[in-house]
């Protein structure tokens, strides 16, 4: 394993990274990057020092397994690495008779990532062009990533992948198409792993979250802002032992629906405990304001305790309902795992606005920590801020800028658009849940129950 300090040279490698329109000589010394920086190379050195039992390597053999991944986070970039791996092993499996050597080559892409200890990011969104138009009617054909020329040993890719996270900061981007595709458009059914380094690899970042100010007003988001990137592939060479799928128009959609399941998995598994999150922010500021034996209020909380207990039941039931697959590994259960989703983002903005509300103005227009630290105004804004002898103004206030950093902030916002469209927006959950449901039996029991035969 690397050190968090091996991990942190690892970055000075040539990489082409860009923010706010200038090229970074070292991604790890900007200070926008720091903190994630710290964060990996911490998470690098927890393993070592024997930390979490998890790594982004193990490979969920048993349900406890698959708690375990969803329980333990290392670091979030930790965390994509291993739904990459996964991702890959998983559509190796689904494609294994149609392009049999992609298993032996994504088994030995996995054997090198273990033993270089690499992270791994997830690039699937195409920039797409026109979306009314398919990726082989496009105007600019380089609107989805594409195979543009054929070498001795490899290909040459050209295009973009949208919205990545952590992509300046990992050591391998894991380029798979963003949905399927049909003949006429083999050139983009392309799956590979491209170095961060690679010529022609261009990252353009940005970053929702505190930027400036005291940063205790935003303990929330500057724990859990990841920058994104704009990946831009002009004209990279990819050799032939890091292509997955090259040509086989009728599998590019096997790696997009692996990728959403474990993608999807993982943000089950962090709404799970997000929803848990809200419960106890509303408990506990509803206690600090007075208010937790008003009865519209207990109604609030008892309504943010069914939701959140919905999400984790949705959860526990992917992987109640989880099968092993060929390759042994153990996979969460699609139909659980897509309806979750699909649930904890439609109730995500309700219980977010109970939250508000249980909280009143204040969630807004409460100074900041550096104002309750003033000389001039300190002791009189802990003194407003207080509401009864057990709860002081100090104590009252930082809970109330954790609660607005985490539910009405600009990184807020972002994470809400985040929710919606990470794993794929609300329809691709409804269109697998609707593939994996059992429609044949609810159509026999409701005629039965009609006392029916079915139509002939």
């Amino acid at each position: 394993m690397l050190t968090g300090d091996e991990y942190r040279a690892s970055l000075d490698d040539g990489r082409a990274v860009y923010f706010n329109g200038a090229r970074l000589e070292n991604v790890g010394d900007h200070p926008a990057f720091e903190p994630i920086v710290r964060r990996i190379a911490q998470g690098y050195d927890k393993v070592r020092a024997g930390g979490p039992s998890g790594t982004p390597f193990e490979l969920p053999r048993t349900r406890e397994d698959l708690r375990r991944l969803a329980r333990e986070e290392i670091e979030p970039v930790a965390g994509y690495t291993q739904t990459c791996l996964l991702t890959l092993l998983t559509a190796g499996e689904r494609i294994a008779e149609r392009r049999p050597q992609a298993r032996g080559v994504i088994e030995a892409y996995v054997r090198e990532a273990r033993a270089r200890d690499w992270r791994i990011a997830e690039c699937i969104s195409d920039a797409k062009g026109d979306r009314g138009r398919r990726a082989g009617e496009q105007e600019d054909p380089d609107q989805y990533v594409r195979v543009v020329e054929r070498r001795d040993g490899g290909v040459v890719i050209r295009g973009a992948k949208l919205h990545i996270s952590a992509a300046a900061f990992c050591h391998e981007l894991m380029t798979i198409p963003t949905k399927g595709m049909r003949r006429g458009e083999e050139a983009y059914a392309i799956a590979c792993c491209v170095p961060v380094n690679a010529p022609g690899v261009h990252i353009v970042n940005t970053v929702a979250g505190p930027k400036a100010g005291d940063l205790r007003d935003s303990p929330f988001s500057i724990r859990r802002q990841m920058p994104q990137g704009f990946v831009i592939f002009d004209n990279v060479f990819v050799p032939s032992e890091r292509v997955f799928l090259d040509g086989e128009a009728d599998c590019a959609a096997a790696f997009a629906h692996s990728l959403g399941l474990w993608t999807r998995a993982a943000n089950l598994a962090d709404a799970s405990d997000e929803a848990d999150l809200i419960v106890g922010f509303a408990q506990l500021i509803a206690d600090a304001n007075g208010l937790d034996k008003i009865s519209h209020i207990r109604e609030k909380i008892g309504n943010l305790i069914i939701l959140a207990t919905l999400t984790r039941a949705c959860f526990e039931a992917a992987i109640s309902a989880s099968h092993i697959g060929e390759n042994g590994l153990m996979v969460p259960d699609e139909l659980f795992t897509n309806a979750g989703k699909y649930h904890s983002t439609l109730v995500h903005a309700t219980m977010v606005q109970m939250l508000q509300d249980i909280c009143g103005a204040s969630l807004i227009t409460a100074p900041s920590i550096s104002d309750l630290e003033s000389e001039e105004t300190g002791v009189l804004v802990r003194k407003y801020m207080g509401t009864k002898q057990s709860v002081d103004g100090r104590y009252r206030l930082t809970l109330l800028q954790a609660i607005r950093d985490f539910a009405a902030s600009e990184f807020s916002a972002y994470r809400a658009v985040g929710k919606l469209h990470g794993g794929g927006g609300l329809y691709a959950q409804r269109m697998v849940a609707g593939k994996r449901y059992d429609l044949a039996r609810a159509k026999r029991m409701a005629l039965q129950a009609a006392g029916l035969q079915e139509p002939t």
